[in-house]
């Protein structure tokens, strides 16, 4: 099993800094291939939310290209899971710190997927970025948004369509380095060849419906890294012309 992943990204057509940041890390090892991606949404003023996401993402790389070379003969899910959390809960006291000192309020979403070459993922979730899973059948959401709209509408209190136009849809319950505590939550799955992988920030959703989406990525082969990034850039484009105002990132696996 083998992985082709890229991505595309935009500042937006409003803001002045992108504060969206990823990741993409892939090694092989024994003829079999490792591939983890990281995508993360920053908020705060300017370079506040910068600093968030830019601080988690480094983090989860050096994690990849040292720690995880040295667990990979012994690897298992369990394991992944247990070291991303005590590394979140230590990102998370570190960004929460930082802010307190320096009057500064900060924090980042975060999505990070561990592909593996027995056909397995893990992911490690906080906030509302997003990952996708996208094939013939559809496209499915794996990971729960933590923010105040998905709640409601898993109470019943709520329906999707009130859900985006209503103006608590960008709040969030849960993000790296807004609060002293945080609890993310983790996702496994078992992933098919010619499945897509698609991760994304909520500024990329926001105006797209998924079938468009799943419509777009199904629509061509998706056989290089240039023509995924031309096919997300494209949907970037799109969400520009409908007048997204946030930062739009987004990034492709297509399992092979």
């Amino acid at each position: 099993m083998s992985f082709i992943v890229s991505y595309a990204t935009s500042i937006g057509i409003k803001k002045n800094v992108n504060q969206d940041a990823l990741c993409i890390k892939k090694v092989k090892i024994d003829k079999e291939e490792y591939l983890m991606t990281v995508l993360c949404d920053g908020m705060g003023g300017l370079s506040s939310g910068e600093l968030a996401s830019a601080t988690v993402i480094r983090h989860f790389a050096a994690w990849f290209e040292n720690d995880f070379l040295y667990m990979v003969n012994r690897l298992s899910v369990e394991q992944v899971k247990k070291v991303w959390k005590e590394s979140i809960y230590t990102l998370n006291q570190k960004l929460w710190n930082y802010g307190k000192e320096n009057y500064k309020q900060l924090g980042t979403t975060l999505t990070v997927v561990l592909f593996l070459p027995d056909g397995r993922f893990v992911t490690g979730h906080v906030g509302d970025s997003r990952q996708y899973c996208v094939n013939t059948k559809g496209i499915r959401q794996i990971t729960e948004d933590q923010t105040f709209v998905a709640r409601e509408i898993k109470r019943g209190n709520m329906t999707q369509e009130q859900a985006m136009s209503d103006p608590r849809r960008n709040v969030l319950l849960q993000c790296i380095g807004a609060s002293g505590n945080v609890e993310p939550e983790f996702y496994e799955g078992t992933v098919v060849v010619g499945d897509y992988y698609l991760l994304c920030s909520d500024g990329f959703r926001h105006v797209l419906r998924e079938e468009e989406i799943h419509e777009a990525i199904m629509r061509e082969n998706l056989d290089t890294e240039e023509k995924i990034s031309e096919c997300i850039a494209k949907l970037i484009e799109i969400n520009e012309t409908r007048g997204e105002s946030d930062n739009i990132t987004a990034l492709l696996v297509k399992v092979l």
